[in-house]
């Protein structure tokens, strides 16, 4: 406390309109210079958060010579030291491939912090790749931009709709870039299809459909008491800016997912399927949203729902269906992850491939076919230069040319904003049980205060939006 109290003149000087916790980073009191990388220069990377997306990350950016891993930053002490036989056994024995193999040889020397805010004070690191617990995601990034770092986070931008536009006036007040992981992005399919779609492949689109479907039945992530944590293990800083709370075993690592406060189903996998829908359909917001269900079979201790329905109406004349499924299984539509319903075809698409296929003729109509038949399936041949077949990787690579050239990243933080917001607006129409009426310009609902209140939350003290 008494090292965030003596920094908060800091603050003051920060140009932007958004603020963090009193930090005292060096970069908030003295104007960044960013270097001006050559073609092969190291961009030197910090990570931050290393556990099971993090470790995953981190090896996709050493993939690339031109990157360099300079610093880890984790709560946990065994990720932040890449010890896993220091892992407690009972994460290993429940937690399985969630828990990361580590044990990496890194060629150089890397710095550890267990507190990211003393990473950014470095001034030799260009970078950052957030890969936290999602309601740490804002405060990060925007300390992050203020320290004078590029930043790559991952999905879901954030916990509530104020903070993805906190975060996007502190990158507009600042020299620095920041790219989302939202990894359908970085699909070469994708890329096609989003193309197409909104020059008119398959008509006006006037319904587009997506699940997640996982069976979680019957006892889901279990029913646990509150407990000391492992003494290696920062509780209190993985809490961060939410309320203090007792640890709880099927919180933290990995559990807090099916936890409404820290993250939820349509943020940790609606996102994505939104994301890419909205892409390909050139959609920015919907203008009404509902949402029905509820936790209605599966015996644990989450507070998100194990089944749940969400319906998004847009101005174009258009809706957009998601469904959540974890008390059952089986594939929800024919083929693909996504589909897209067109006057003209039905598009079913996934990252590997996708079909048209020709709407027919229903009453009163005298036409035959209005587009033709089409199968596609990506062949290494076809695949972009450079591309992988991973999307992810894809959007590591942009986003160290982005660092380097200074151009728009394939995902930028206003579509990461814009995209998460979807999942806010699913969450809160469920917990209000009301058809909600959305103003994407001031980011409003106009038909509900109550809807309203829950657009942010009142952080914990010190910490500060």
């Amino acid at each position: 406390m008494e090292k965030q109290q003596s920094r908060r003149i800091f603050l003051k000087q920060s140009a932007i309109t958004t603020v963090g916790i009193a930090t005292g980073l060096q970069a908030f009191g003295i104007p960044h210079k960013a270097s001006v990388l050559g073609a092969n220069d190291k961009i030197r990377m910090g990570f931050i958060g290393i556990g099971n997306r993090g470790t995953q990350l981190m090896h996709q950016f050493m993939d690339h010579s031109d990157c360099e891993v300079a610093a880890l930053c984790d709560v946990y002490q065994p990720f932040m030291s890449r010890n896993r036989s220091a892992v407690h056994p009972r994460y290993v024995k429940d937690l399985g491939g969630q828990i990361p193999q580590m044990g990496e040889n890194f060629p150089n020397s890397v710095k550890t912090y267990s507190d990211y805010r003393d990473m950014l004070d470095d001034k030799n690191i260009d970078a950052v790749c957030i890969s936290t617990p999602d309601h740490w995601h804002a405060l990060q990034t925007i300390h992050s931009i203020q320290a004078g770092k590029d930043v790559y986070v991952e999905k879901p931008l954030t916990m509530t709709v104020r903070e993805g536009r906190s975060m996007i006036n502190a990158e507009k007040g600042s020299k620095q870039m920041v790219a989302v992981g939202l990894n359908k992005r970085g699909s070469t399919v994708y890329q096609k299809l989003a193309r197409e779609v909104q020059a008119g492949r398959i008509g006006k689109v006037t319904f587009a459909n997506a699940s997640r479907v996982s069976n979680m039945f019957p006892s889901g992530i279990g029913k646990l008491r509150p407990e000391e944590p492992p003494k290696d293990f920062d509780w209190d800083s993985w809490l961060g800016p939410r309320a203090y709370r007792p640890y709880q075993y099927n919180i933290a690592p990995y559990y807090f997912r099916w936890w409404s406060e820290y993250s939820s189903q349509m943020g940790n996998w609606g996102v994505h399927f939104m994301d890419v829908i909205r892409w390909m359909m050139g959609e920015q917001a919907p203008v009404a949203i509902s949402a029905h269900g509820g936790k209605y079979i599966v015996d644990d201790d989450r507070d998100i729902p194990d089944t749940m329905h969400v319906t998004f109406e847009f101005a174009s004349g258009a809706i957009i269906s998601f469904s959540i499924l974890e008390a059952s299984s089986n594939r929800f539509i024919p083929y693909g992850e996504v589909e897209l319903r067109g006057t003209d075809a039905t598009l079913f698409a996934d990252e590997n491939g996708y079909r048209i296929i020709p709407t027919t003729r229903g009453q009163f109509q005298s036409w035959d076919r209005l587009t033709d038949t089409e199968e596609f399936t990506m062949s290494d041949e076809q695949l972009a230069d450079g591309s992988s077949r991973n999307s992810s990787a894809n959007l590591v690579r942009n986003f160290l040319d982005c660092v380097k050239s200074r151009k728009t990243p394939f995902c930028t933080l206003e579509d990461g904003h814009r995209s998460t917001c979807f999942s806010h607006l699913a969450n809160i129409a469920l917990a209000t049980e009301q058809r909600l009426k959305w103003d994407s310009v001031n980011e409003r609902f106009t038909n509900s205060e109550e809807a309203n209140k829950l657009l942010h939350y009142e952080y914990r003290k010190p910490y500060k939006l």
